[in-house]
């Protein structure tokens, strides 16, 4: 069953009354209070819906790193009319208008879920990467990764193509304020390619000066 976050600023009645609603329309939801100490998300939900008002300044990516979620997650954008014009400069997926209509969210949700559903298991030739079950297998064997390790190729391989430089990849996967630089995506990088690749297999290139991209097809190197 999905599940939603919810997450909101301090004060106001209209998110707990808006988790009953979305409760009630098959759609769990748990609220997320910025600077309250609560329960931390735990797994990984499957869509995060953000209040955005006039006085949100800080990036969507930081606020999220400081609520403990990924940035790669589906996104809804709570916004007042004021702060419409904003979502162009912010990596949003959709919105609606503040408190929130319950009705209009779940089809929202529904849509959403169901557009980035086809984008949960990858495959790439003999590659398998399941982002429900967090697991990745390659020609039917289980490989076993860390955390980080399965969310920097989930990001790579749902992006094929795509070039990618460190800093980008350190904000995306390890979330803004995270100070150990970009040296520690080659090393996770090396460590992908040690348990993904073998000399007839490349998935993630290397682009020169810039950063990495993961291949849409396998390719032999060189």
């Amino acid at each position: 069953m999905p599940r939603i976050v919810l997450l909101a600023r301090q004060g106001g009645e209209w998110a707990k009354d808006l988790q009953r609603q979305l409760s009630r329309r098959g759609f769990p939801c748990a609220v997320l209070l910025e600077g309250v100490e609560g329960e931390p998300p735990g797994k990984t939900p499957s869509l995060v819906l953000l209040e955005l008002d006039g006085q949100s300044t800080d990036a969507v990516a930081q606020r999220l790193s400081r609520a403990g979620l990924p940035a790669y997650l589906p996104l809804i954008a709570l916004v007042d009319r004021g702060s419409i014009a904003r979502l162009a400069e912010l990596n949003v997926d959709d919105f609606a208008l503040l408190p929130g209509d319950a009705d209009e969210l779940a089809a929202r949700i529904k849509r959403l879920l169901k557009e980035t559903a086809r984008g949960q298991v990858i495959t790439c030739g003999d590659l398998l990467v399941d982002r429900d079950k967090s697991e990745v297998s390659l020609k039917g064997k289980a490989i076993d990764l860390t955390f980080r390790e399965f969310q920097l190729l989930f990001f790579l391989a749902s992006n094929p193509g795509r070039v990618f430089s460190r800093d980008f990849l350190l904000d995306k996967v390890w979330g803004y304020d995270y100070f150990g630089g970009d040296r520690t995506v080659d090393v996770h990088i090396r460590r992908l390619r040690s348990k993904i690749e073998d000399p007839t297999h490349s998935f993630i290139e290397t682009v020169r000066n810039i950063g990495y991209r993961f291949q849409p097809q396998v390719v032999t190197p060189d």
